[in-house]
Formats: C-alpha cells, structure tokens, sequence
C-alpha cells in the first residue's frame, strides 16, 4: 500500500513539474503571436524552429493519451494551439518585405 502511495504521489509531482515547464514555456507565446499578427513581420522567426517545437507538444499530447492522462494534456493543447497560430502566421506574412 505504501510503495502505490509514493508511485502516485510521484506522478502526480511529475505532472506538477511538467506543468510548470508548460506553463513557463507557453507564456510567452501569446505576446509573440499578438506581436507577428500587429506587425505583420516576421523576419527572424524560423519555421523549422516553430515546426520542431509543435511536434515535441504533439509527443507530448500523444504520451498524455497513451500513458497518464490528466490535466496537463490540456496545456500540451493550449501550448500547441498558440505556436500553430504563430506558425500559420509566419506562412501568411513570409513573402512580406521589411
């Protein structure tokens, strides 16, 4: 009984770390989709980079169904619906000169 007590009090440890790295990592892309959508610029910003970035998110979307499902998934979402939009931007503004 005390060995699945410290094996859930440890996953749920991890899930508040994995939290907190998502939620540091994700609160900067609001500023940076608003700032491509005003500006309309996006020299400096790398696709390859914002590729590489959504598909770790979707790993980790994929392992949150596949092996522990909970509350965190939901900012693997939130995270990869905010670097897609900046994504998708950078596509629509990439023949813009400046």
């Amino acid at each position: 009984m005390l060995d699945f007590l410290m094996q859930s009090f440890q996953l749920k440890s991890m899930s508040i770390f994995e939290a907190g790295m998502l939620i540091c990592f994700g609160a900067s892309w609001p500023f940076a989709v608003l700032k491509t959508y005003r500006t309309k610029a996006v020299k400096g910003k790398s696709r390859l980079f914002l590729s590489l970035i959504i598909i770790g998110y979707l790993f980790g979307i994929i392992n949150k169904i596949i092996n522990s499902m909970d509350f965190v998934f939901w900012l693997y979402v939130i995270n990869l619906l905010l670097v897609s939009s900046d994504f998708v931007l950078c596509l629509k503004y990439r023949n813009r000169q400046e």
